[in-house]
């Protein structure tokens, strides 16, 4: 089985979103997906009440999923792991323990060349438009990513 990582900061906004978008698009027979944050914040809680509602007006039920904090063992648990901006993606290469462990490791937002900021934008302290734009971002990535992912397998 492959193992898909989303990471953000909190683990509350964005990762979720990538989740859930990203596992609603691939058979769950051959892929598990999951979300951490890099920050301790929000762990235990729910994804943000916005990434809820804009993921279920899309059909995405992500009110299961709990916050986590990244782990070095995830380096050993996830084949593919995704960040969402260049902090996160320093924050997680800091605890590599080798080449092995940084090859993992992308943005996102890079599996998508029409895309010229490859950063994920925190919508955390804007209103609902922005989590439909991270959605809508998030969305079309996961469709680029899934399709290379079931490719891969076959």
């Amino acid at each position: 089985m492959t193992s898909i990582l989303m990471v953000c900061l909190g683990n509350i906004c964005r990762s979720p979103l990538a989740h859930g978008i990203l596992e609603s698009k691939l058979p769950s027979h051959q892929f598990y997906v999951d979300s951490a944050g890099t920050a301790n914040y929000h762990v235990g809680d729910a994804p943000d009440h916005r990434s809820i509602s804009v993921a279920k007006s899309h059909g995405i039920d992500i009110s299961a999923q709990r916050g986590r904090q990244f782990q070095i063992l995830d380096f050993d648990r996830f084949d593919y792991i995704y960040v969402m901006d260049q902090s996160n993606f320093e924050n997680v290469v800091k605890l590599a323990r080798n080449t092995d462990d940084i090859a993992k490791v992308k943005l996102i937002l890079e599996v998508d060349d029409s895309i010229n900021d490859k950063r994920v934008p925190d919508p955390y302290y804007g209103d609902l438009s922005d989590f439909e734009h991270v959605f809508s971002l998030l969305n079309n990535t996961c469709s680029i990513l899934s399709t290379t992912l079931i490719d891969k397998t076959l």
